[in-house]
């Protein structure tokens, strides 16, 4: 057993003189941290690491995503250790993918990256199919981080079929860890601080949800030192995306659709149709937007940014005159979004389009509804159970759906059907689920067609400035 560190308390500094030291070391895992025991050094580059005094049992402690960096640390130091921690076995994982030539570019660009880092590419592109190549070229235990129960369930099957191997599950009412796991954003952080150093690499799809508060620990808690992340679109407004890019690395290797369309994904047309409110409509819209616009005028609030929104939502709890701006602000965009003549535009388009396989998104899920009901549509919503949805993404797959209705739930964690039309009745200005939406229909077509995309716009709304904010 290595000897207890001893530390001090004075100067701030926690590590005996170098010529005190022995250096035996022994490096473990417990409760998501790398314990550190023996006597530690202190040249330098060693005792600029994070590690901190553990009085419970007079040892050192570091955050476990700094494993790494203390392993590279003690090397360059030239300090004797055993490492308890890293000791995974070989998994003899191998793959028949053939990789496209960006497929290819961005594995070597994460490669030369150290393994770690961001792949930004459009969905539809492969993302995938990059991370099992990644897989199999480090043949480590490997933990897939997912937010929705569908990619979960995509991931295992993928996993399983291509690997040949039986691959755990975290989520989805299954707690079974294999050297090969899938787990949700949830699971994973439950379970980290138990299973942090089960794994050699961890792929987090979807990287920007890593960006929530609670979802960081996940990262934190596990020792990986190969980490790899997937997204289409990264940058988070709330510049979440910094605390990404420490805990998984930078964007190393991004491509834009336009790079891709016509070639690798179906070539595209994006075609903007404006419709009239009516006369009812207008009245209650330019009432509504004036009750909102003229309480920002008395109190400055620009709303050019999302903590102008949260400056009121936080005054309307204890301010009337807040809460009436909050709501007329609120019925404003519901009225522009929900417009009668966007169901006739709709009518309009599923004729013209009546042979085409169409998916229809707005940003409300009373829409929905009155859709589904007026033109007999499949709905999909955050209502709808998981079989149910499977059932109806089924019966798209296979034609006996040509067409379905959804509020946000397709937007991204569904391996939704080929379609080639999209249709935006209503949603917000984020590039990001506008990108998601037109990547729905950008899978290459056996025909070689091209994919449409309609956004339908309330004209001389508010509307407007959405929409082009989100492209």
């Amino acid at each position: 057993m290595s000897s207890v560190i001893p530390h001090r308390r004075g100067g701030g500094h926690i590590f005996p003189p170098l010529e005190a030291r022995a250096v035996t070391l022994r490096l473990r895992f417990a409760d998501g941290a790398i314990v550190v025991e023996g006597d530690v050094p202190d040249p330098p580059g060693v005792d600029a690491l994070p590690l901190t005094p553990d009085d419970r049992d007079r040892t050192l402690r570091a955050p476990a995503h700094r494993y790494p960096d203390l392993r590279r640390a003690l090397d360059d130091a030239g300090v004797d250790y055993e490492d308890g921690v890293g000791d995974l076995p070989a998994l003899d994982l191998s793959t028949d993918y053939d990789l496209r030539e960006y497929q290819r570019e961005a594995l070597d660009a994460w490669t030369a990256a150290g393994r770690r880092g961001v792949l930004e590419l459009p969905t539809g592109s492969g993302k995938t199919v990059v991370a099992v190549a990644a897989m199999a070229a480090l043949d480590t235990p490997t933990l897939v981080v997912v937010p929705t129960v569908d990619l979960l369930t995509q991931w295992r099957r993928e996993l399983e079929t291509e690997f040949s191997i039986t691959v755990g599950q975290l989520g989805g009412g299954e707690q079974r860890v294999e050297d090969v796991t899938v787990s949700t954003y949830d699971s994973a952080y439950l379970r980290a601080d138990d299973v942090g150093d089960r794994f050699g690499l961890v792929v987090f799809d979807e990287v920007h949800h890593l960006g929530g508060e609670g979802y960081r620990d996940v990262a934190r808690l596990l020792t990986a030192p190969a980490r790899l992340g997937l997204t289409a679109t990264f940058e988070r407004p709330d510049g979440a995306h910094e605390v990404i890019e420490d805990l998984v690395g930078p964007v190393v290797y991004d491509l834009a659709v336009d790079d891709l369309a016509g070639e690798h994904l179906a070539d595209y047309e994006l075609r903007r149709i404006e419709v009239e409110l009516t006369d009812e409509e207008r009245e209650a819209y330019e009432d509504a937007q004036g009750t909102f616009v003229d309480y920002l005028k008395t109190t400055g609030l620009t709303f050019s940014s999302g903590s102008d929104y949260q400056e009121l939502v936080m005054r309307s709890g204890n301010d009337p005159r807040a809460r009436e701006a909050l709501l007329a602000k609120q019925e404003a965009r519901e009225i522009m979004m929900n417009a009668d003549a966007k169901v006739e535009a709709l009518a309009r388009l599923l004729d013209r389009h009546r042979d085409d396989r169409i998916i229809v998104f707005t940003a409300h899920t009373d829409l929905v509804y009155r859709l589904s009901e007026r033109f007999l549509l499949p709905a999909i919503t955050g209502e709808t159970g998981a079989s149910e949805r499977r059932a109806i993404l089924d019966r798209f797959r296979e034609g006996t759906y040509g067409r379905i209705v959804t509020a946000n739930v397709l937007d991204e964690g569904v391996d939704v059907p080929d379609a080639n039309v999209a249709v935006v009745l209503s949603g917000s200005g984020s590039e990001r689920e506008f990108t998601q939406r037109l990547g729905r229909v950008l899978r290459p077509k056996s025909d070689g067609g091209r994919a449409l995309l309609y956004e339908v716009v309330s004209a001389e709304t508010a509307e407007e400035r959405v929409a082009e904010r989100r492209r």
